[in-house]
């Protein structure tokens, strides 16, 4: 599900990471012009005339046939018979033992409520009309392809200083190494730039604020060749620099994002801890790693911030030093999610990172096994 309407949620742990290529840049096709996609039907389950309109606009645009349904109760007939449910916002219960919907949609009026209704309804993402009219068309248009998509993991850290931007460069680092094609991304405007963890301050390419006027559909060689790279994968940060930078809007980072999942195969975001970044990252993920200190009333006192993640399989990554006598497990049991593993310790971590040599200490033979535990690098035939 999405705060801003692009991204996909899938149930899917760290081995079920897609590895298909891309089949398909993105159309970009607009709202009003028809198009000749080979799609199965869409259920629509709403009452309300202006989203029916919209959405039927959006199916025309790509040759996708629409059945409405104004309720739940008229809808069964066909809930398991269609390529995808959408429902509106007028819609606040479903039928039980059905499978969630794809898509909550509603309109600008609705207001911030929508996302909190989406996870009561159990919806992979939220779409905001009129504003997403044209993602709406595009995600409608390409169901059927075979185009793959990227597995997206989000890093939180509990306080600063665990170690979540050192995971996620650790992971980027490691993942590309195994052959996965790999992105990451700088979710913390405020974080100083990822780039300047990797000295890549310097590495041709856009930053955050170069997509601030982006709308639309962005091509997956479009994406891949703007963005600059590092340790043999590609990164996205804001700029490591003391000057002011622009706000990026929901409507760029959706289309950023929704790019990002059609051009890569592992897309990790170091999110950033704030109300905000939580909504323009948190989002977009299918799995989660909460990254926890060594300290069990800090760590269970900052878990409260896990009530605000989206409903994707979270846990936990433990940053414990030796001799502090306090298990991962213990945390994790005390904060209510499973236990994925420890951090690796690994004495000079901090001054890398401060110093841009961060990728130095990834080949280590912790960080490695760190590595593989995560992404289940040996599942896919990681070196």
């Amino acid at each position: 599900m999405s705060r801003h309407g692009t991204p996909q949620t899938t149930d899917v742990g760290p081995s079920g990471i897609e590895r298909s290529r891309i089949a398909a840049a993105l159309t970009g096709l607009p709202a009003e012009e028809a198009g000749t996609g080979q799609n199965g039907d869409f259920l629509l389950v709403t009452a309300a005339d202006s989203i029916v309109a919209q959405v039927e606009r959006a199916a025309a645009a790509v040759g996708a046939t629409v059945i409405v349904a104004a309720d739940p109760v008229q809808a069964l007939q066909n809930w398991d018979q269609v390529a995808e449910v959408l429902v509106g916002s007028d819609i606040h219960d479903l039928p039980a033992r059905r499978r969630a919907p794809a898509l909550l949609i509603g309109e600008t009026a609705d207001g911030t409520d929508l996302w909190d209704q989406a996870a009561h309804l159990g919806a992979e993402r939220v779409v905001i009309l009129p504003e997403g009219i044209s993602w709406l068309a595009e995600f409608m248009g390409r169901q059927n392809t075979d185009a793959g998509t990227a597995h997206v993991l989000g890093l939180i850290g509990a306080s600063g200083g665990v170690g979540a931007t050192t995971a996620a460069c650790w992971l980027a680092h490691l993942g590309a190494d195994a052959g996965i094609r790999t992105l990451l991304v700088d979710g913390d405007p405020q974080g100083g730039g990822l780039e300047l963890a990797l000295a890549a301050e310097d590495a041709a390419g856009l930053r955050w604020p170069d997509f601030a006027t982006v709308r639309g559909s962005i091509g997956e060689d479009q994406l891949a060749s703007s963005l600059p790279t590092v340790g043999g994968f590609a990164f996205l940060s804001w700029p490591g620099s003391k000057h002011a930078v622009g706000a990026v809007d929901a409507a760029s980072l959706s289309g950023v994002l929704d790019a990002a999942r059609r051009t890569f195969e592992l897309v990790i975001i170091d999110i950033g801890r704030s109300a905000e970044q939580v909504t323009n990252f948190a989002w977009d993920c299918d799995r989660i790693l909460f990254l926890a200190p060594p300290q069990l009333k800090a760590a269970i006192s900052a878990s409260r911030m896990l009530h605000e993640l989206p409903p994707v399989p979270t846990s936990l990554v433990f940053r414990g030093r030796p001799g502090n006598g306090l298990d991962g497990s213990v945390v994790a049991a005390a904060i209510g999610v499973p236990f994925e593993c420890a951090l690796p310790n690994i004495r000079g971590t901090a001054s890398c990172a401060e110093d841009g040599r961060l990728l130095e200490v990834a080949r280590r033979r912790a960080v490695r096994k760190f590595a593989s535990r995560v992404l289940s690098l040996d599942e896919m035939g990681g070196r």
